[in-house]
């Protein structure tokens, strides 16, 4: 691999019409809104691009879509979990032909109980390391319920060369990137975090080099990654403590509604929708969240004004 990916690449939201329908001309114009914010590349069909809302139609639609749109203006990594390995190599091959920088799996896990062993894990991604020619990102989060040790990510980046992101947002995130980091040394490439930020500063401490945010604020998220990684230590803690307000109402009280609240506030999206049963975002939320998003004059919610 000849490419480092690190700064920014944060989740692509899939916008609905109020009838619940994908909405793809505003999904164009997400997407070069998140371009225009000075992103490092974009992830899709993410958990905070509700996938576990989308039927397999939809997904195709969406990732052919998105692939072809952004055409190389910044890379693209595709998610494509999925507890089935056979499915998962075959929603990771479409996603390289169609030209995605990257995919990012979830350990193979289906609903609470259904999970794999740590040898099933390990075979999984040799699966998909044997069959693809692009890096993969594991992503390790509390929603699939796996636990993934220090020892089985260190052996996986160790023995599989393709798998060498790591996407870290479980609880202790900046002590479990540190451990990996020294458990697996030059095998680790790209070290990330995730979970809106709110825990971004000390994951650059423990060693992360990007982010895995919403779409909310990147073009005040970015700035904090790359002081840091350029050195400019105390400028990247004062955007992070200014930044975290709010992050802490969007990772708290918002979830991934908050960006297309605001994308909707600023002429980027149609509609804020949200599948059932996933529920609108509350009216004093709302008002609080686009107060401080105007406060921090995040270009989200001017862009298409």
């Amino acid at each position: 691999m000849s490419t480092s990916f690190h700064g920014i690449f944060p989740i692509v939201p899939t916008p609905f019409n109020e009838d619940g329908s994908l909405d793809l001309d505003s999904q164009k114009r997400v997407l070069d809104c998140m371009i225009d914010q000075g992103v490092d590349g974009l992830c899709i069909l993410a958990n905070y691009s509700e996938q576990f809302l989308l039927s397999d139609e939809e997904r195709a639609i969406l990732q052919e879509l998105c692939l072809s749109y952004v055409n190389g203006r910044v890379p693209v990594i595709a998610t494509c979990s999925h507890f089935s390995t056979d499915i998962a190599v075959a929603r990771c091959q479409r996603a390289e032909e169609q030209g995605a920088a990257m995919v990012m799996m979830m350990p193979p896990y289906h609903g609470s109980l259904l999970k794999a062993n740590d040898q099933g894990i390990y075979e999984h991604f040799e699966a998909l390391s044997n069959a693809l020619n692009i890096p993969i990102m594991i992503q390790d989060a509390p929603l699939s319920g796996v636990t993934l040790s220090v020892p089985l990510l260190a052996r996986i980046a160790r023995d599989f060369p393709l798998v060498s992101y790591f996407k870290i947002e479980t609880p202790g995130t900046s002590e479990k990137l540190k451990a990996l980091i020294g458990a697996a040394g030059a095998h680790i490439e790209g070290p990330f975090d995730g979970e809106e930020g709110i825990t971004l500063f000390a994951d650059l401490e423990a060693g992360a080099t990007g982010t895995m945010t919403s779409a909310l604020a990147c073009d005040r998220i970015r700035p904090i990654v790359i002081d840091y990684l350029e050195g400019k230590i105390k400028a990247a803690e004062e955007k992070y403590n200014k930044m975290l307000p709010l992050i802490n109402l969007e990772n708290r009280q918002c979830g991934l509604r908050a960006c297309k609240t605001v994308f909707k506030e600023g002429g980027v999206i149609k509609s804020d929708k949200v599948r059932h049963p996933l529920e609108p975002l509350p009216t004093a939320t709302r008002a609080t969240l686009l107060k401080m998003a105007r406060e921090m004059d995040l270009l989200a919610i001017r862009w298409g004004i």
